[in-house]
């Protein structure tokens, strides 16, 4: 059953659908739905069944390159749109992230001093059936000591001190331990290796402890104010406070660990949580613990106009990823692409958003087909 959060209505009510071009939603919309033909998505919980998607996926899958119109109308033939809200009614929120490109060295250097790791082999899943008495319950990965027992895993701090140095985990290595920092906050990057090589890096698995960004540290100290918040601003402040990088990157005790990966389409992102590469400015990250992968959601942010549109971002995206601090019904992660373009664009994206679930019509009940 449907979720009250989602209000059923129709395309009329989605100012700018129309003026949309959907067939880059429609070719992500596609990746789902081949990567739904090996193993299912997991239902959120507002009540959009992952099986109610098998008509559209089915259809899509037979469908390369469908014109501009055609896009539309296989959207309009298969959903409804339902205005999402969330637990409080408040309004929806957009933020975006990208696939950030540095260049690093296979090698230790004295110029590329800062690892990424790879996942440990004593980090070890958490779930019911092996939490330890007594563990946060908020932990979702811990450490297999020596004697059997599981403990907390080793923080930020920690692993920057060196609690993993000499096993052998580092992928490659950085210049910058800011640059570092944001790669584990977007989750993946490109890799201009100084052999010559371009390396993909993906999330693999975390430390497991609380997220906690660095512009909401910063504002809490009261070193910036709250709307001048960006990507960009944060950069700034740390280039002119070198000596206090680590009392504020270490106040975020999470770590990531990642894992290699190729660039099979440069003009694709990493392959996220939904097991398909990301579409630059047509995927979206969203909570997966209400919303189901491969979801289309129509945004319509009218201050946004970051990603290029004179009239706001109105714009058909499809749920292919998630992250810790996206969470709620109408809250979504825009993915902006890769390398330093993107990240200027996904830097600035902070901005009201109104959200609409695109609902396989054989969940809205009293729809005609």
């Amino acid at each position: 059953m449907l979720s009250p959060l989602l209000r059923p209505g129709s395309f009329a009510d989605l100012p700018g659908w129309e003026a949309d071009d959907q067939r880059e939603a429609y070719a992500a919309f596609r990746r789902s739905a081949f990567h739904a033909q090996e193993k299912s998505y997991r239902t959120g919980s507002l009540g959009i069944e992952f099986g109610a998607f098998a008509e559209a996926y089915a259809a899509a899958r037979a469908v390369a390159e469908p014109n501009r119109f055609d896009a539309r109308d296989f959207f309009e033939r298969f959903f409804v749109p339902a205005r999402v809200l969330d637990s409080e009614h408040a309004p929806g929120f957009v933020t975006g992230f990208y696939e950030p490109e540095v260049v690093a060295s296979p090698r230790r250097t004295a110029a590329f001093t800062v690892p990424l790791l790879s996942r440990p082999p004593d980090l070890v899943d958490i779930d019911g059936s092996n939490r330890p008495a007594g563990l946060d319950p908020y932990l979702a990965f811990a450490r297999a000591t020596a004697d059997g027992r599981l403990i907390e895993y080793f923080d930020r701090g920690e692993i920057e001190r060196g609690a993993l140095a000499g096993r052998g985990l580092e992928i490659a290595w950085l210049a910058d331990r800011v640059d570092a920092f944001f790669i584990h906050v977007q989750g993946a990057a490109r890799l201009r290796m100084t052999d010559g090589r371009l390396l993909r890096v993906t999330y693999a698995a975390k430390s497991g402890q609380r997220f906690a960004g660095p512009g909401r540290i910063l504002v809490d100290l009261g070193e910036i104010p709250p709307e001048q918040v960006t990507m960009q601003s944060i950069r700034a402040w740390f280039r002119d406070n070198p000596e206090r990088i680590d009392e504020i990157l270490w106040r975020n005790r999470s770590y990531i660990f990642f894992r290699e990966a190729p660039v099979n389409d440069p003009a694709l992102g990493p392959i996220a949580a939904a097991k398909v590469p990301l579409t630059p400015g047509r995927s979206i990250a969203v909570d997966r613990m209400l919303h189901t992968f491969g979801t289309p959601f129509f945004i319509d942010a009218p201050a946004l106009r970051a990603f290029g549109g004179h009239e706001g971002f109105r714009r058909l995206l499809i749920a292919q990823d998630t992250g810790s601090a996206i969470i709620g019904a109408a809250r979504g992660d825009l993915f902006a692409g890769s390398g330093d373009a993107a990240g200027e664009v996904a830097g600035v994206v902070r901005h009201p958003a109104t959200f609409h679930a695109l609902v396989p019509k054989a969940l809205v009940a009293g729809t005609n087909r």
